[in-house]
């Protein structure tokens, strides 16, 4: 029995990516916790637990005692995700519309009318309301965590406008304490109440801005229909909700609907648009026996399915589950980025005290308003949110857009270390070539061909060899069909004879054919030679000791292979093959893919230790297989790659699906990466610089220089344009070919 649990659940309460390192290291410290990662721009935790050792309910309690919240009662965390983000951001509309609504006669009033009657007591009125109702959240945040001994965004922010209110006020109960040293009292209540407004407009447009970045979810979570038409025992029709389908149901599917299921058809037939998980845009047609995907669309005929997977054993419910954990992830650059945010606050805290206590010492008492105001802009300026989004919301759009191209990132660490691969190698059968032998050539001796196909089509649909269904495939496209046989006998490992009118009929390899006494004419041999080249197969098939006809079989080369090995090349990767086939076969199959290197008759245990030999000459290796052979290499590479037709093991072992077996997209993952980090690295870049610009500012670097202060004001709107600007720099993304 599995013990591990994977699970991602919505996370309450958090407002900054101090927050969500908080929540993470709650729940690492938990005994039976084996990963857990917070994403601060989805406010989901993905927890890898021993079920066994502790329980969802257990976690909760771990994270509610460092102050913060986990939903677990609800199945369905996607959509109940999406209603309480929904309900955040109506809250966050609707705190900022109304803080708007005062802060900006709150300015007017401080710029152009300090001076009249009773303007000290309005800006007061106006400011408090600001603060303490529509900016409460600030404040409980805040004082929650400084119970617990943390900090947070909540902190700097409520800190800095308690701070400018409490002297305010001061000010204007006791003016007569400044007045009596010569000095005249000034308040800062606009900058309080325009410090809340701006950081809730910036809270909101960042929120917005969020939600796009898991626009790649909703659309794959949009493709399962809410309902579904069970059939009762006596047949009929009832529409239910797909939460109350099980395994065995019976369903019907009308043209135009959305198959709510996977199953296998019972009764009808009918022509599947199945583009959204295979990337091929011509239409499947099904039949009794054939499989049906949930989120697929059906376009003709009506039909009858049995239900083999509902909930989340659909196809379509993993792949958003691997999309919604890759998400979730961390690549390695966020764990040096969350080590900073987790000291990011108090060290804040620190240059606000000294810049207060510096100006004093330099300018003395008369200096105090400078000391405050430029300690206040400290706190305000200074912001860990830029740093908590850069690298999440980047992940996520990047992951979201190669979903929408059928490539499956399983998780950050793959994402982040794909632009780092210099040498690419793939498994030949299923991975370069189609996976499954056909009829590439023939070359017939005789041109009455019509009686000799049927003859060839009988005995092959009686054949047992792994071979025949090739064969067969193709007469199906000749329009052979069976004829009665008078005598069948399967030679084992030379072929098949078949006695029609008088006539023996045989189907085989070199050995069989020679066996009846046949001979080659010159141009046989000519066609023979050059099919060896090729590494082909060749079946010889003939009556009595006539050559009728030779086959050319081979495992085809995937028509998209040679391009994608030439992209790969052309970014300057190594591309390397690796099969257990034959020399020549390997040869031949290497030269037509264009790539130079190559190994052929390679076990399993030895595609291991030949990507270790790369490895050991530091070389960045991306395995490529779909097959349980290759999951020792898959395991052993820098990152391991498995094509979407291939087997669960290679799936499982590998941290990128290409759903559609389509190896062009192997280039396209490589770029993809590159892009998404490249944009990680612009938005850490502008979020490390911004604090070490803005937070000199505010302290006052400048003012020897010009006499400049950062007002507090100016700070806080800083502040909340670096958060949205990496947010949508990361949404970038989503546009850029």
């Amino acid at each position: 029995m599995n013990k591990e649990m994977t699970k991602t659940v919505p996370v309450l309460e958090m407002s900054c990516a101090v927050c969500a390192g908080n929540v993470e290291h709650a729940v690492l410290e938990l005994k039976g916790i084996k990963k857990a990662a917070v994403n601060f721009a989805t406010n989901t935790l993905t927890v890898t637990y021993d079920k066994t050792i502790i329980e969802l309910s257990e976690i909760q309690k771990a994270v509610q005692a460092a102050g913060y919240d986990l939903v677990v009662e609800k199945e369905d965390s996607s959509e109940l995700q999406e209603e309480l983000a929904q309900k955040k951001y109506n809250r966050l509309l609707r705190n900022t519309i109304g803080a708007w609504s005062l802060a900006i006669p709150l300015a007017i009033w401080g710029m152009f009318f300090m001076h009249a009657p009773y303007a000290n007591w309005i800006m007061m009125i106006l400011a408090t309301a600001i603060m303490f109702l529509f900016g409460r959240d600030f404040y409980v945040n805040g004082f929650k965590h400084a119970r617990k001994g943390s900090a947070n965004m909540d902190t700097l922010v409520s800190l800095s406008t308690l701070i400018a209110f409490i002297f305010s006020l001061f000010n204007t109960f006791y003016p007569q304490f400044w007045y009596s040293r010569g000095l005249e009292p000034h308040v800062y209540f606009e900058a309080s109440g325009v410090i809340i407004a701006f950081v809730l407009l910036g809270k909101l447009l960042e929120e917005r801005a969020k939600r796009n970045t898991t626009s790649a979810i909703k659309g794959l979570m949009g493709l399962q229909p809410k309902t579904a038409y069970r059939l009762s025992p006596e047949g009929e029709e009832q529409e239910v909700l797909i939460s109350q389908l099980l395994t065995g149901d019976l369903i019907r599917v009308h043209p135009g609907e959305r198959i709510p299921v996977d199953g296998v058809l019972t009764e009808g037939n009918s022509s599947v648009d199945e583009s959204m998980l295979s990337g091929e845009v011509i239409p499947v047609t099904k039949q009794a026996g054939s499989k049906a995907m949930a989120g697929t669309i059906n376009q003709q005929g009506s039909f009858v399915m049995e239900a083999t997977g509902v909930g989340e054993t659909t196809l379509l419910a993993q792949i958003v589950r691997m999309v919604q954990e890759a998400q979730g992830s961390k690549a390695p650059v966020q764990r040096i980025v969350d080590k900073i945010s987790s000291v990011f606050v108090p060290v804040v805290m620190i240059i606000s005290v000294l810049t207060f206590i510096i100006w004093l010492l330099i300018g003395g008492e008369p200096y105090f308003s400078h000391a405050l105001m430029s300690a206040v802009s400290v706190l305000v300026i200074a912001c860990p949110c830029a740093l908590g989004l850069a690298t999440p919301t980047a992940l996520m759009v990047g992951m979201g857009k190669a979903a929408n191209r059928h490539i499956l990132i399983k998780d950050a660490y793959a994402l982040e270390n794909m632009c780092k691969v210099d040498t690419v190698v793939l498994d030949k059968t299923g991975t370069l070539t189609e996976g499954r032998p056909s009829v590439v050539d023939s070359y017939w001796f005789s041109e009455s061909k019509k009686l000799y196909l049927d003859v060839l089509y009988t005995a092959e649909k009686k054949s047992e060899h792994p071979l025949a269904l090739a064969i067969l495939e193709w007469l199906d496209e000749s329009g052979a069909s069976s004829i009665d046989a008078d005598e069948f006998e399967s030679c084992t490992g030379r072929g098949i004879k078949m006695k029609v009118g008088g006539s023996v009929y045989w189907v085989g390899n070199r050995a069989f054919k020679d066996s009846f006494q046949v001979r080659l004419s010159d141009e046989a041999k000519v066609v023979v030679k050059d099919w060896q080249k090729k590494a082909n197969t060749i079946i010889y098939y003939g009556c009595d000791s006539n050559l009728l006809a030779m086959i050319a079989i081979a495992d085809s080369l995937k028509a998209s292979s040679p391009t994608a090995v030439k992209m790969l090349i052309k970014r300057g990767i190594e591309v390397h093959l690796l099969t257990g086939d034959r020399e020549e076969v390997a040869a031949a199959m290497a030269k037509r893919a264009g790539i130079k290197h190559y190994q052929a008759e390679v076990l399993p245990s030895g595609k291991e230790d030949y990507i270790k030999g790369l490895q050991a000459k530091g070389r960045v290796v991306a395995m490529v297989g779909d097959g349980i052979n290759d999951s020792q290499a898959l395991a052993r590479a820098d990152v391991s790659i498995a094509m979407g037709k291939g087997t669960d093991i290679a799936m499982d072992v590998a941290m990128v699906t290409l759903i559609t077996s389509d190896l062009v997209l192997l280039p396209e993952a490589v770029r993809l990466s590159k892009q998404t980090v490249r944009h990680i690295r612009q938005n850490l870049f502008w979020a490390f610089i911004f604090n070490m610009i803005g937070i000199p500012l505010a302290a006052g670097a400048l003012y020897p220089v010009n006499g400049m202060l950062l007002d507090p004001m100016i700070a806080s709107a800083a502040m909340a344009f670096s958060s949205v600007s990496v947010v949508l720099n990361s949404l970038r993304l989503k546009y850029t070919n």
